[in-house]
């Protein structure tokens, strides 16, 4: 079986109105599915992507390229596409086919640069919405993401309560923290400061590539767990047995950031990671002075909540924190920590834990 991305251009008659106000004249969305909708459409699943994921989460693409969650969708696996219609869109703001900074601009007919407005995580689930209601489903059977993806599950649960019947966010938060919009400002900054950004206006051919370097190197970091690192690589040194006593890349953990950061920057967009670690960095479901057990005071959907034993980035007490909240507001939830050491990752990551938590999640309903 092969994956194809599918498009469909929304808001056409209407402006697409986001949370700050400002809008958007048109949206053209990118999208994959698996399986097939039943009759009765009771039998759709939404699939939210990580931070740098797209919408090809299944099967192979016509180069072959395994989706992000091949592991885990598919005839017979976790999320059965003999029984389940799988939705997976890529995010609002993104660079993989849906509307974002990298897009033409209706109005201008060049790229959107910095001109595309500021977007959040409401933002993204508002547009998926409508995805939906496009397909004509009534409610989705369940909702699934992880980190950014989580986040997005979250505010399902939250902005159309009586639309999701299961919803399940894997390694993310409610509240993003301090550490992490320091680490995205950080990864924002590297960008911003490269002599090629111009302002966000940078031919393909003269991008801020640096800059999106560094900041993919210190984004990767956050996703590894220091138990992780310490296995694959230790202190060994790369090609060598004795210090070169010199700043060049010297050690393995050195070389193997270095090769994440140049193969990021082959096929992501930097202004898409501007827009999209600052949609994070607002994310926050007490904004408002507001306690989380108010925030899910109306929802009405199953939770299962993963986290992940050495994920530092979105740690299990911030999960065990939405448990809490929604216990005492007496919704249906179920907790399960993997036990796993490859960190924030571990989710994209082969995993029986994760699989079989989620296939009997998803069966005994």
């Amino acid at each position: 079986m092969h994956a194809f991305d599918q498009f469909i251009t929304l808001f056409t008659d209407t402006p697409f109105v986001l949370e700050n106000g400002r809008s958007l004249s048109s949206v053209s969305v990118c999208y994959q599915t698996y399986g097939v909708l039943n009759s009765d459409k009771s039998n759709a699943i939404l699939l939210c992507h990580a931070l740098t994921g797209s919408a090809h989460a299944a099967f192979e693409n016509e180069s072959g390229e395994k989706g992000w969650w091949f592991d885990y969708i598919g005839p017979n696996k976790a999320i059965d596409t003999n029984r389940f219609f799988v939705i997976c869109t890529n995010s609002l703001g993104s660079c993989y086919g849906t509307t974002g900074p990298d897009s033409i601009n209706p109005d201008t007919q060049q790229k959107y640069g910095t001109d595309f407005p500021i977007i959040t995580i409401s933002d993204m689930v508002h547009l998926q919405f409508t995805l939906i209601q496009h397909f004509g489903i009534p409610s989705l059977f369940a909702v699934i993401g992880g980190s950014m993806g989580g986040m997005q599950a979250l505010k399902w649960s939250l902005l159309y309560p009586n639309h999701v019947q299961h919803c399940v966010p894997i390694a993310t938060t409610a509240t993003v923290s301090p550490q992490v919009i320091a680490f995205d400002a950080v990864g924002r900054h590297a960008i911003v400061s490269d002599s090629n950004w111009e302002k966000g206006f940078y031919g393909s051919d003269s991008s801020p590539k640096e800059g999106l370097t560094v900041a993919r190197m210190i984004g990767h970091i956050t996703y590894l767990s220091n138990e992780s690192m310490k296995s694959k690589f230790g202190r060994n040194l790369q090609k060598k047995d004795t210090y070169d006593y010199t700043f060049d890349v010297e050690f393995q953990i050195e070389s193997y950031l270095k090769y994440q950061g140049d193969k990021f920057v082959s096929r992501f967009d930097p202004n898409t990671y501007l827009y999209l670690t600052k949609a994070i960095s607002y994310f926050d479901l007490t904004h408002q002075n507001i306690s989380l057990e108010q925030s899910f005071r109306d929802v009405s959907s199953r939770f299962l909540l993963i986290s992940i034993k050495s994920d530092w980035l979105y740690p299990p007490q911030q999960m065990k924190e939405i448990v809490k909240a929604l216990m005492r507001t007496n919704k249906n939830v179920s907790y399960i920590e993997l036990n796993s050491d490859n960190g924030h990752d571990a989710f994209l990551m082969p995993n029986d834990q994760l699989s079989d938590t989620l296939n009997h999640f998803l069966e005994n309903r």
